[in-house]
């Protein structure tokens, strides 16, 4: 194989390092580096030397260990075999990544485990070539982004993973809200993985997280999502869950055979039971009262709400109607209960009805005229 005059590298900007295929070399070979590349000679497994951007040859004025190593003297066209490694030390800003299966987790707020999958990319830089080479490339011609996430898949799903799990820990968000934090999430992971990549040789420059998603397929998410929703619609609507199971228990009522009273009373214990409030089991006590009709009712003389008969004491106002009759009535002075054809109050004494003097009709008390013959009481 003819000796190589001219060594460098004008590949791919996505390849972080690459194996001049050729190790047939000698003392007078040219090499050229471009900028932001370093280039590394090795000889038995050793590393000789690394050369930054330029142009070199590679002579043993550049590489005093050469001499020793291809046991020639100094001068001449001296003919080796050694490798020359190239790195590319650009920045690369679009190394994707993503979490090839979902992630699972327990939702901080609703508690139900939840598979989460989460994308984004990261870029790096390559800072200590030497170390990089000797640590990750070994035997492979090339080392490409593809390499790259494959070898540290582990590592950032690792970090991945625990970052979003302590974040919705600490913060109490929900899965399902988390993608409004992605940017300190990102910061979070990032500052995890600069010691990690500092091992290799290799400087991340950012760690972005783009999404963090849950399958819609999956039946706990289907779940979840149609409980939000429902929470959502009675807060708009303005009940609660225990009102809704009562109205459900009361339609099932009223669906099935018996008299309305019985329907009322369940709807009261149930209303009253399952703490839907006191509004609620004022507007079922008013149902049942309206709709009751197998009792005599009367009037609270105070309040003149219409109750059953049998009631001592108005619920409305407190009043006793004990001595309520539909034969009674009240003095309009003092309020008491007295009976209809009486002619005085028997608590104030004040008279109820006046005589008339001309036709000797009785009138009510504040009459000014008799109602039969006209004259003046």
């Amino acid at each position: 194989m003819a000796i190589i005059d001219l060594v460098k590298y004008d590949g791919r900007a996505d390849v972080f390092a690459w194996k001049f295929p050729n190790q047939q070399l000698s003392t007078w070979t040219q090499l050229i580096v471009n900028e932001s590349q370093d280039a590394i000679l090795f000889k038995g497994g050793k590393a000789l030397d690394l050369f930054t951007a330029g142009r070199y040859t590679l002579d043993t004025q550049n590489i005093p260990l050469l001499t020793g190593l291809i046991g020639l003297p100094f001068g001449g066209k001296s003919p080796f075999t050694a490798e020359i490694w190239f790195v590319n030390k650009a920045i690369s800003m679009d190394i994707k990544w993503g979490t090839p299966t979902p992630i699972q987790l327990q939702d901080s707020k609703y508690g139900v485990f939840l598979p989460v999958r989460s994308h984004g990319q990261f870029g790096i830089t390559i800072q200590d070539s030497l170390t990089f080479l000797k640590m990750l490339v070994g035997t492979l011609p090339v080392f490409n982004k593809e390499n790259v996430n494959e070898y540290f898949k582990g590592v950032y799903l690792t970090k991945v993973k625990d970052a979003i799990s302590s974040y919705i820990i600490e913060k109490g968000f929900s899965v399902l809200e988390i993608n409004t934090n992605l940017e300190e999430i990102s910061e979070y992971i990032y500052k995890k993985m600069v010691p990690e990549m500092t091992k290799y040789g290799i400087k991340i420059v950012n760690f972005n997280v783009n999404d963090i998603s849950v399958p819609e397929d999956d039946e706990a998410v289907i779940k979840l999502k149609a409980a939000l929703s429902k929470r959502a619609e009675m807060n708009i609507i303005g009940y609660s869950y225990q009102q809704e199971r009562s109205f459900d228990t009361l339609e099932g009522a009223a669906k099935n055979e018996g008299t309305t009273g019985t329907m009322i009373g369940a709807g009261l214990g149930l209303g009253l039971g399952m703490g839907v409030g006191d509004t609620m089991g004022q507007r079922f006590g008013d149902m049942a009262v309206n709709i009751n009709t197998t009792s005599n009712m009367k009037e609270c003389p105070k309040c003149h709400q219409v109750i059953e008969e049998n009631i001592k004491f108005c619920p409305h106002c407190g009043t006793n109607t004990q001595s309520i009759k539909k034969d009674v009535s009240t003095c309009p002075d003092c309020q008491a209960v007295i009976p209809t054809n009486a002619k005085f109050c028997p608590e104030c004494g004040n008279a109820l009805k006046k005589v008339c003097a001309k036709c000797g009709h009785e009138s009510k008390v504040n009459a000014k005229f008799c109602p039969e013959c006209g004259d003046k009481l």
